[in-house]
């Protein structure tokens, strides 16, 4: 099969791509697989260190930007509708998936344009404008969450869950003997926690001793995010701006302060990690709150509101919870029953399936 894996941007987006990747590339050495994003989104430094091949699209947001940058955004449309038809050409995939960003767009497209089937995979509980509006020539729409199938025609839907790499599937569920705090606020980095996390810190190292931390603050706040650690007295090389292998970072995390959003969720569960999960507040269809209330009604997380964000809530959450390793156990259980593992192997083999049926015809 020649796959050809359209979007990105940010992790969200991409980190189930490389999944569906990684996963067919182990099926089959004779497959092969191409991923289409920006210059601007995660993909254009992740998947040169994968090993995995990218081209490029100059292709921009939509949604939020005023009358000059919305017909800047038509504008690259057209070009990178130009662009898609030309790496379509060249690569000649059986098929696309399209994993959400603006890079999958004018992918999608083209492969409408040329006759070529598509899927889609949506993530989240409430889905973009762009995957909405290509869902009605995709052949599949592969979904994450249960009820998202009220927003396209259900008879294209399947409920398969989040792709996640398979290394994060191998992760012991048993947590490690020494308490670490993992935090991060998604690929970017989150501004909020970041600043939240640097006021407790000081909190922090008063009642628990000892407190490894590792901290993906993104690279715009790495050197303020340095800085406050070194002024706590703690090491500001357990912030990085970005963790390359999340498997060894979850496999050595007792505890996650994280955002909440799908692919997130579908890792935490699959890993089984207990979290205090701080939605984004701003989300579309304020999704990831939903998200997190559904970790924390089953006992798997924490959930702790932006709105309600302090450092002195924060760092009491974090000393309740390390210093409760009973509980701390019993939230990564409940967590790993909620996790989706095998979606990877679901998406592959829809895909293999519609080939079949086409080549059927």
């Amino acid at each position: 099969m020649k796959l050809l894996l359209a979007g990105g941007g940010t992790g969200g987006h991409l980190f189930p791509a490389v999944a569906l990747a990684q996963g067919l590339l182990q099926r089959n050495k004779a497959d092969t697989v191409q991923f289409v994003g920006t210059e601007q989104g995660l993909e254009a430094r992740l998947l040169p260190k994968l090993g995995l091949p990218l081209a490029m699209v100059d292709m921009s947001g939509f949604v939020g930007r005023g009358l000059l940058g919305k017909v800047q955004s038509l504008l690259k449309l057209l070009r990178s509708l130009g662009q898609a038809r030309q790496i379509l050409r060249h690569f000649q995939p059986d098929l696309v998936i399209g994993v959400g960003g603006y890079a999958s767009v004018p992918v999608l497209l083209a492969a409408k344009l040329g006759g070529i089937p598509y899927l889609i995979h949506e993530q989240n509980a409430v889905p973009g404008l762009s995957n909405r509006l290509l869902a009605r020539w995709a052949e599949r729409v592969c979904l994450s969450v249960s009820g998202s199938d009220q927003y396209f025609d259900r008879s294209r839907t399947l409920l398969t869950g989040n792709p996640v790499r398979q290394e994060l599937e191998a992760v012991a569920a048993e947590l490690p003997d020494k308490a670490k705090l993992l935090i991060f606020g998604g690929s970017r980095g989150a501004r909020a926690i970041n600043r939240c996390v640097l006021e407790a810190l000081p909190l922090l190292t008063k009642k628990i001793d000892h407190l490894k931390i590792l901290h993906q603050s993104g690279e715009e706040d790495l050197e303020e995010v340095r800085r406050g650690y070194r002024d706590a007295g703690l090491d500001p090389d357990q912030v990085v701006s970005f963790i390359d292998d999340m498997a060894v970072a979850y496999e050595e995390a007792s505890l996650v302060i994280c955002r909440a959003g799908a692919t997130t969720i579908a890792e935490l569960t699959v890993c089984g990690r207990p979290a205090i999960l701080i939605p984004y507040p701003y989300a579309a269809g304020d999704h990831q709150t939903a998200n997190a209330l559904a970790l924390g009604e089953v006992g798997a997380a924490c959930l702790l509101p932006q709105t309600e964000m302090t450092a002195q809530r924060l760092a009491q959450l974090v000393e309740e919870l390390i210093s409760d390793r009973k509980r701390l156990s019993k939230m990564a259980a409940s967590s790993r029953k909620l996790g989706r593992p095998g979606a990877t192997e679901l998406i592959l083999s829809e895909c293999e399936r519609l080939l079949s049926r086409q080549k059927g015809n």
